[in-house]
């Protein structure tokens, strides 16, 4: 802690007055808490006080005050003053303590996608929804249970997902899962065990999943992605044996998978004994246009469905739904069975009521209509700030890919994501999805405009845009 406070600023008085002499105690304040000057929970002195000692108008430390407490880095309550807010970094581990999972480094504004915004988690509506839920279970629904998950919510999932994404299930072919991440794991798996050795995947994707993939030793092959979605064709002859696909809004490049090349998919599972697993992990969400069904609805026999409440709800919930060929039904049941991976009974109870109490169809409309909010913002302050940065793939989702332009290149995302990191913005680069690096790849960002919660989401464009100038 500074013996004066003065000394956070030293040349803070040579700045005209008004707004460059706030923004400078602003940043000088981001600086001491990002260094560790300033440790969570330290008290600052009174507006008044600080005021005066560094030669400024109440009101200019007044309104710093205000804006780093909207950031997060200080907080206020009524009684105790204004305070460092706990932000401190992780500690480094150990010698000996595992770096597989690192914790997530902090930082002011997150914008990595695939997370939604967690402060709009409709808490009162979920508790409400447990209330009634669990006084009313049967006893036996406590115990241990049918790997497929409890059937009350199987059958809940079977009516809600007919009605909402044309999917055609009953409550015997859902399995209730702990994540997308569990459901590709038991289809890699499965396959596996009946003879796969390749898994097609799309070119762009999430890591993690060619990882649970490979961990099944089925080798993945990567099919190209154009303004149509995958190339289907590319599947002819690499002997795959399933296709991983996101055919209502393709992650992370945000195409849709046309009409034809859907039915080219199909044809191809029906001809060749493969399987279609469809990743729907953002079906709710869907702004520009009619929402697209579900590819399972036209061939529940040759394609494997799955969703999750990752998206519209939180991925703490641990909550997804795979829907499988009725073929597959028994042995992916089997697979589960011997993982001993089970979901938690609480949450399915609760989902289920949440489901018929109508609660989830009106949290899914407030949410879309606020994320679709903060993509107009999101657009409309890029344009006006960074008019050479192309704006793509949001016609649904909950992420945009931002094309740099002015010759950047692959082998730019990552200086461009440690510029970012030290303004205190979290955002992520297009090569980090891609399967095969290309380092002269036009660079591209993709930025999650569903994570930053409301109060700090114009202060996360400001930063965007100030780092793409």
């Amino acid at each position: 802690m500074p013996r004066t406070w003065a000394s956070l600023a030293p040349d803070l008085y040579l700045e005209p007055r008004g707004k460059r002499r706030r923004a400078g105690l602003e940043q000088a304040l981001r600086e001491a808490v990002r260094s560790g000057r300033l440790g969570p929970g330290t008290a600052l002195p009174s507006s008044r006080a600080l005021a005066q000692e560094l030669g400024l108008a109440r009101n200019t430390v007044a309104d710093a005050y205000g804006q780093l407490i909207a950031e997060g880095w200080l907080s206020a309550r009524q009684g105790s003053g204004t305070r460092v807010a706990d932000r401190a970094m992780p500690a480094e581990p150990a010698a000996g303590v595992s770096r597989l999972w690192p914790a997530r480094r902090r930082t002011t504004y997150d914008l990595t996608p695939g997370t939604p915004d967690l402060a709009g988690f409709p808490r009162s509506l979920w508790l409400a929804a447990a209330r009634r839920a669990l006084p009313a279970a049967p006893n036996h629904e406590l115990g241990y249970q049918d790997p497929r998950g409890l059937l009350g919510l199987r059958e809940t999932l079977a009516q809600y997902l007919a009605r909402v994404r044309g999917v055609r299930t009953t409550a015997e072919r859902i399995i209730v899962c702990s994540g997308f991440a569990q459901a590709l794991s038991l289809l890699a798996t499965t396959l596996h065990g009946q003879g796969a050795r390749v898994f097609a995947v799309e070119s762009y994707g999430i890591a993690l999943h060619r990882d649970i993939i490979r961990a099944a030793r089925v080798r993945t092959q990567p099919l190209a992605i154009d303004s149509s979605g995958a190339i289907i064709d590319q599947l002819v002859g690499i002997g795959a044996s399933a296709v991983l696909l996101t055919p209502g809004h393709q992650f992370p490049l945000g195409v849709s998978l046309a009409a034809e090349r859907r039915v080219a998919a199909l044809e191809w599972a029906q001809g060749s004994g493969g399987l279609v697993v469809e990743d729907d992990y953002d079906g709710e969400f869907r702004y520009d246009r009619t929402p697209l069904g579900a590819l399972q609805s036209l061939a529940p026999d040759v394609v494997a469905y799955v969703g999750t409440a990752s998206k519209s709800l939180a991925p703490g919930l641990s909550l997804a739904w795979l829907v499988a060929p009725a073929q597959l039904v028994d042995a992916l049941v089997e697979s589960k069975r011997v993982s001993g991976a089970r979901t938690g009974v609480l949450e399915q109870l609760t989902m289920e009521e949440f489901i018929r109490s109508s609660a989830y169809d009106r949290h899914i409309r407030r949410s879309r209509l606020v994320y679709r909010q903060r993509r107009d913002l999101l657009v409309a302050r890029l344009t006006q700030r960074s008019p050479g940065v192309s704006v793509t793939g949001m016609a649904a989702g909950l992420q945009a890919v931002l094309a740099l332009g002015g010759g950047l290149r692959g082998r730019d995302e990552p200086s461009i994501r440690t510029r970012a990191h030290r303004a205190g913005l979290a955002v992520q680069g297009l090569g980090e999805y891609r399967h095969d690096p290309d380092p002269e790849a036009p660079a591209a960002l993709v930025v999650g405009y569903g994570t930053p919660p409301d109060h700090a989401f114009a202060g996360a464009l400001e930063a965007l845009c100030d780092l793409l100038g």
